[in-house]
């Protein structure tokens, strides 16, 4: 994630903070400090720190499960919401998913049971009445942290871990797709429920809201676009005609060719043909005012860009843009580009295969039917295969 750097590498995993996490802690710690002094600025930022702490120990939970599955995390990020655990996908067979969900609240569960039974052990039974989050005791602040954020993540609504587990139990009956939009109806009602009990009494619930209501109709639209594409061979949608450039062309051909063209991206290659890597507007324009007439296409272009093989699907060629943060991927055999793969190729590809059923269903149903043109736009939702565990 951008506007992040690590601080830590647990079990192989990177961990990161976001700025504004940072801004978090700066905006807390001078709040208290102006309010209330020294001391209670000090234990305030104090507890923000065991909370994301917790909040990593529940995303390794995550990750740690989905690695006995054979699924890698990329990264934990911490933000102001909580964590995102960037997994390289979701399981889609029910029994994975339910485990590797339900695998963060278990890991504060665990937590708030040992720290209630020693608690309990050596203060007895009573102790665990007294609520003092705020307080100086560490281990009913750790008790009651857990137990609420394992609870809330239970919620059944997406991006919570209950709303994946909810799906998981529906798919058996109803399919991925159909549980999916299920489980995120669920999570939109919850979060309709969520605004209107914060508009009386708390603005903070308002903003959870909105964030579990769009998380759930995020996860909706990924499903549904995953679906689409599944089993669609990326050759059915590809750019057959395009340009390449050689690794030693210099930037002012790429700039004319830009200039000349709908083309945008250019697939970079050797005298061989063989693929180096992906020269972008971006960088073409960013380079410009350099030497145009001297400076190497080579030295401008990406070589992490990534590519897809020719008998990839269209879902597999989505999920490399978004793990790459590339648009455009070319489309390779041996080495060799044979076309490039771009979202507006995908949306393209969509609504023909929408006109086409829609002419189909229409001209099959309705005797000397005649289509009327139109346009539709067509939204390519991002999938960033990541694990969300907001903390309010």
């Amino acid at each position: 994630m951008k506007w992040s750097f690590r601080i830590a590498k647990l079990a192989g995993i990177n961990v990161y903070v976001h700025w504004t996490f940072i801004l978090l802690m700066v905006w807390i710690g001078l709040g208290n400090l102006i309010d209330g002094g020294r001391d209670v600025a000090l234990r305030d930022l104090g507890l923000i720190i065991m909370i994301f702490s917790f909040i990593v120990l529940h995303e390794m939970g995550h990750a740690l499960t989905a690695r006995r599955f054979g699924i890698q995390t990329r990264d934990i990020t911490l933000l102001p919401i909580g964590g995102v655990a960037r997994l390289e996908r979701m399981p889609e067979d029910p029994r994975e998913e339910f485990l590797v969900a339900i695998a963060g609240p278990a890991v504060n569960f665990v937590i708030a049971t040992f720290a209630a039974a020693i608690v309990v052990l050596f203060r007895g039974w009573d102790e665990l009445s007294r609520i003092e989050l705020f307080g100086a005791d560490v281990l009913m602040t750790a008790f009651y942290i857990n137990l609420g954020m394992g609870t809330f993540n239970l919620l059944p609504a997406f991006p919570m871990d209950g709303g994946r587990i909810l799906r998981a139990f529906l798919v058996p009956r109803m399919g991925y797709v159909a549980a999916t939009e299920m489980a995120a109806s669920v999570g939109q009602f919850l979060a309709i429920m969520l605004g209107l009990l914060g508009f009386f009494t708390h603005g903070m619930l308002i903003f959870v809201a909105l964030f579990v209501y769009l998380g759930a109709h995020q996860e909706a639209l990924q499903v549904q676009m995953k679906s689409l594409l599944r089993g669609v061979p990326v050759r059915e949608a590809m750019r057959t005609h395009f340009i390449s450039l050689l690794r030693d062309d210099v930037v002012a051909v790429a700039s004319k060719e830009l200039l000349a063209g709908n083309q945008h991206d250019f697939p970079v290659v050797d005298e061989s043909g063989q693929l180096c890597g992906m020269a972008y507007r971006e960088d073409i324009l960013s380079n410009l005012d350099d030497e145009p007439d001297s400076t190497l296409i080579d030295k401008v272009m990406q070589r992490d860009c990534g590519s897809v093989p020719v008998t990839a699907m269209l879902d597999d060629a989505l999920t490399v843009m978004n793990d790459r943060n590339c648009s455009v991927l070319p489309v390779i055999q041996s080495g060799h580009v044979l076309g490039l793969i771009s979202l507006e190729n995908i949306g393209a590809f969509m609504m023909i295969q929408s006109a086409r059923k829609h002419r189909h269903v229409t001209s099959s149903s309705i005797p000397f039917f005649k289509p009327i043109k139109h346009h539709s736009p067509v939204h390519i939702a991002e999938d960033t295969h990541a694990d969300s565990t907001p903390l309010l």
